[in-house]
Protein backbone atom coordinates (compact mmCIF):
# COMPACT_ATOMS: atom_id res chain seq x y z
CA UNK A 1 0.00 0.00 0.00
CA UNK A 2 1.68 3.35 -1.13
CA UNK A 3 -0.19 5.89 0.87
CA UNK A 4 -0.63 9.24 -0.58
CA UNK A 5 -1.70 11.91 1.84
CA UNK A 6 -2.28 11.83 5.33
CA UNK A 7 -3.35 14.89 7.20
CA UNK A 8 -5.52 16.16 10.19
CA UNK A 9 -9.24 17.21 9.09
CA UNK A 10 -10.61 17.90 12.05
CA UNK A 11 -11.12 17.02 16.53
CA UNK A 12 -14.82 17.24 18.45
CA UNK A 13 -15.96 16.34 21.39
CA UNK A 14 -19.42 16.19 21.14
CA UNK A 15 -20.89 13.67 18.42
CA UNK A 16 -23.44 16.67 17.40
CA UNK A 17 -20.12 18.57 15.62
CA UNK A 18 -18.50 15.30 14.11
CA UNK A 19 -17.53 16.03 10.49
CA UNK A 20 -20.14 14.88 7.71
CA UNK A 21 -19.43 11.14 6.87
CA UNK A 22 -18.16 11.21 4.03
CA UNK A 23 -15.55 8.20 3.23
CA UNK A 24 -15.11 4.89 5.16
CA UNK A 25 -13.73 5.32 8.68
CA UNK A 26 -11.08 3.04 10.47
CA UNK A 27 -11.35 3.93 14.28
CA UNK A 28 -8.21 3.32 16.59
CA UNK A 29 -9.33 2.38 20.03
CA UNK A 30 -6.74 1.78 23.27
CA UNK A 31 -5.18 2.59 26.17
CA UNK A 32 -3.31 6.01 26.44
CA UNK A 33 -0.20 4.30 26.00
CA UNK A 34 -0.97 1.78 24.22
CA UNK A 35 0.92 2.70 21.05
CA UNK A 36 -2.00 4.58 19.13
CA UNK A 37 0.09 7.51 17.49
CA UNK A 38 2.91 5.35 16.82
CA UNK A 39 0.61 2.91 14.56
CA UNK A 40 -1.35 5.83 13.12
CA UNK A 41 2.26 7.22 11.92
CA UNK A 42 3.49 4.05 11.12
CA UNK A 43 0.49 3.28 8.95
CA UNK A 44 0.09 6.72 7.45
CA UNK A 45 3.82 6.75 6.79
CA UNK A 46 3.78 10.19 8.09
CA UNK A 47 5.48 10.35 11.58
CA UNK A 48 3.97 13.96 12.30
CA UNK A 49 0.24 12.59 11.88
CA UNK A 50 1.17 11.22 15.35
CA UNK A 51 2.81 14.22 17.32
CA UNK A 52 -1.06 15.57 16.17
CA UNK A 53 -2.81 13.08 17.36
CA UNK A 54 -0.87 12.98 20.71
CA UNK A 55 -1.54 17.00 21.51
CA UNK A 56 -3.26 17.46 24.71
CA UNK A 57 -6.40 19.54 23.48
CA UNK A 58 -6.67 16.29 21.36
CA UNK A 59 -6.13 13.56 23.32
CA UNK A 60 -9.58 13.96 25.21
CA UNK A 61 -11.17 14.54 21.58
CA UNK A 62 -12.42 12.55 18.56
CA UNK A 63 -9.47 12.91 16.52
CA UNK A 64 -9.95 12.51 12.36
CA UNK A 65 -7.39 12.18 9.49
CA UNK A 66 -8.16 12.42 5.81
CA UNK A 67 -6.15 9.60 4.12
CA UNK A 68 -5.93 8.97 0.31
CA UNK A 69 -4.12 5.96 -0.32
CA UNK A 70 -2.81 3.29 -3.41
CA UNK A 71 -3.03 -0.44 -4.04
CA UNK A 72 0.15 -1.47 -5.53
CA UNK A 73 -0.09 -4.72 -7.27
CA UNK A 74 2.72 -7.45 -6.81
CA UNK A 75 4.67 -8.62 -9.14
CA UNK A 76 6.13 -7.23 -12.46
CA UNK A 77 3.96 -5.13 -14.46
CA UNK A 78 2.89 -5.42 -18.11
CA UNK A 79 0.91 -3.82 -20.67
CA UNK A 80 -2.08 -5.66 -19.35
CA UNK A 81 -1.65 -3.87 -15.20
CA UNK A 82 -4.13 -1.61 -14.40
CA UNK A 83 -3.34 1.32 -13.07
CA UNK A 84 -3.24 1.18 -8.94
CA UNK A 85 -6.79 1.96 -7.53
CA UNK A 86 -6.58 4.71 -5.33
CA UNK A 87 -8.36 4.62 -1.94
CA UNK A 88 -9.94 7.28 0.34
CA UNK A 89 -10.67 7.02 3.80
CA UNK A 90 -10.38 8.52 7.51
CA UNK A 91 -8.31 7.47 10.29
CA UNK A 92 -10.61 8.49 13.49
CA UNK A 93 -8.50 8.55 16.86
CA UNK A 94 -10.59 7.75 19.57
CA UNK A 95 -9.69 9.05 23.36
CA UNK A 96 -7.07 7.16 25.22
CA UNK A 97 -8.79 5.20 28.26
CA UNK A 98 -6.95 4.49 31.60
CA UNK A 99 -4.95 8.10 31.53
CA UNK A 100 -3.93 8.60 34.75
CA UNK A 101 -3.42 12.33 34.74
CA UNK A 102 -7.77 13.41 34.35
CA UNK A 103 -10.11 12.35 36.68
CA UNK A 104 -12.48 9.47 37.01
CA UNK A 105 -15.53 11.54 36.53
CA UNK A 106 -13.67 13.17 33.14
CA UNK A 107 -12.84 9.71 31.70
CA UNK A 108 -16.96 8.68 32.09
CA UNK A 109 -17.79 11.91 30.07
CA UNK A 110 -16.00 10.62 27.14
CA UNK A 111 -18.29 7.33 27.21
CA UNK A 112 -21.35 8.97 25.69
CA UNK A 113 -18.83 10.07 23.24
CA UNK A 114 -16.78 7.01 22.61
CA UNK A 115 -19.97 4.88 22.50
CA UNK A 116 -22.74 7.45 20.56
CA UNK A 117 -19.66 7.23 17.94
CA UNK A 118 -18.96 3.78 17.56
CA UNK A 119 -23.02 3.12 17.60
CA UNK A 120 -24.14 5.63 14.80
CA UNK A 121 -21.56 6.55 12.76
CA UNK A 122 -22.57 5.24 9.16
CA UNK A 123 -19.71 5.54 7.30
CA UNK A 124 -17.48 3.42 10.23
CA UNK A 125 -16.14 -0.30 8.67
CA UNK A 126 -13.84 -0.99 11.32
CA UNK A 127 -12.39 -1.00 15.17
CA UNK A 128 -8.83 -1.77 15.62
CA UNK A 129 -8.53 -2.54 19.14
CA UNK A 130 -5.28 -1.62 20.44
CA UNK A 131 -3.60 -3.95 22.92
CA UNK A 132 0.01 -4.24 24.30
CA UNK A 133 1.10 -7.73 23.83
CA UNK A 134 3.24 -7.07 27.16
CA UNK A 135 0.08 -6.27 28.87
CA UNK A 136 -2.64 -8.84 27.52
CA UNK A 137 -6.08 -7.57 27.62
CA UNK A 138 -7.10 -5.42 30.55
CA UNK A 139 -10.80 -4.86 32.15
CA UNK A 140 -10.85 -2.09 29.45
CA UNK A 141 -10.48 -3.79 26.24
CA UNK A 142 -12.63 -6.73 27.12
CA UNK A 143 -15.50 -4.24 27.77
CA UNK A 144 -14.58 -2.81 24.45
CA UNK A 145 -14.92 -5.96 22.84
CA UNK A 146 -18.32 -7.07 24.30
CA UNK A 147 -19.77 -3.25 23.43
CA UNK A 148 -18.78 -3.76 19.71
CA UNK A 149 -20.69 -7.20 19.76
CA UNK A 150 -24.13 -5.23 20.36
CA UNK A 151 -26.36 -4.26 17.61
CA UNK A 152 -25.36 -1.12 15.58
CA UNK A 153 -28.22 1.87 15.39
CA UNK A 154 -30.79 1.11 12.57
CA UNK A 155 -29.21 3.81 10.62
CA UNK A 156 -26.33 1.72 9.46
CA UNK A 157 -26.05 -0.20 6.50
CA UNK A 158 -23.17 -1.78 6.44
CA UNK A 159 -21.47 -3.82 9.23
CA UNK A 160 -19.06 -2.89 11.88
CA UNK A 161 -15.56 -4.90 11.86
CA UNK A 162 -13.82 -5.25 15.22
CA UNK A 163 -10.31 -6.33 14.36
CA UNK A 164 -7.81 -6.92 17.71
CA UNK A 165 -4.29 -5.15 17.45
CA UNK A 166 -1.35 -6.23 19.65
CA UNK A 167 1.47 -3.73 19.59
CA UNK A 168 4.70 -2.96 20.62
CA UNK A 169 6.08 -6.20 19.06
CA UNK A 170 9.25 -5.11 19.21
CA UNK A 171 9.59 -5.36 22.69
CA UNK A 172 9.58 -8.49 22.55
CA UNK A 173 12.52 -11.48 21.56
CA UNK A 174 11.39 -12.92 18.44
CA UNK A 175 10.98 -16.25 20.21
CA UNK A 176 9.02 -14.89 22.69
CA UNK A 177 6.28 -13.11 19.86
CA UNK A 178 4.32 -16.24 18.66
CA UNK A 179 3.55 -17.61 21.82
CA UNK A 180 2.90 -13.99 23.36
CA UNK A 181 0.07 -13.85 20.40
CA UNK A 182 -1.09 -17.33 21.09
CA UNK A 183 -1.57 -16.36 25.00
CA UNK A 184 -3.59 -13.57 23.64
CA UNK A 185 -5.66 -14.89 21.25
CA UNK A 186 -6.51 -17.91 23.64
CA UNK A 187 -7.34 -14.91 26.33
CA UNK A 188 -9.97 -13.29 23.81
CA UNK A 189 -11.25 -16.01 21.52
CA UNK A 190 -10.70 -13.41 18.13
CA UNK A 191 -8.09 -13.14 15.93
CA UNK A 192 -4.69 -10.91 16.57
CA UNK A 193 -2.80 -8.75 14.34
CA UNK A 194 0.88 -8.91 15.81
CA UNK A 195 2.09 -5.25 14.70
CA UNK A 196 5.46 -2.80 15.29
CA UNK A 197 5.11 0.42 14.54
CA UNK A 198 8.75 1.33 15.20
CA UNK A 199 9.94 -1.74 13.10
CA UNK A 200 7.08 -1.87 10.86
CA UNK A 201 6.41 -5.57 11.02
CA UNK A 202 2.77 -6.44 10.60
CA UNK A 203 1.48 -3.54 8.85
CA UNK A 204 1.51 -4.96 5.39
CA UNK A 205 -0.95 -7.48 6.76
CA UNK A 206 -3.19 -5.04 8.73
CA UNK A 207 -3.17 -3.13 5.54
CA UNK A 208 -4.59 -5.80 3.80
CA UNK A 209 -7.34 -6.07 6.51
CA UNK A 210 -8.56 -2.35 6.44
CA UNK A 211 -8.55 -2.60 2.49
CA UNK A 212 -11.18 -5.21 2.73
CA UNK A 213 -13.13 -3.88 5.25
CA UNK A 214 -13.35 -0.64 3.70
CA UNK A 215 -14.07 -2.09 -0.32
Amino acid sequence: MQVLAADFASATTSTASMPAPVFAEIAFAGRSNVGKSTLLGALSERKSLARVSKDPGRTRSLVFFDVRARRVADGPKTADTPPPEELRLAFVDLPGYGYAKISKSEAASWKPLIEGYLRTRVTLRMVLVLIDIRRGPQEEERDLLEFLKQPADASRTQPVVAKVVATKLDKLSRHERKPALKKLRDEIGLPVFGVSGESGEGLGELWNAIVASVL
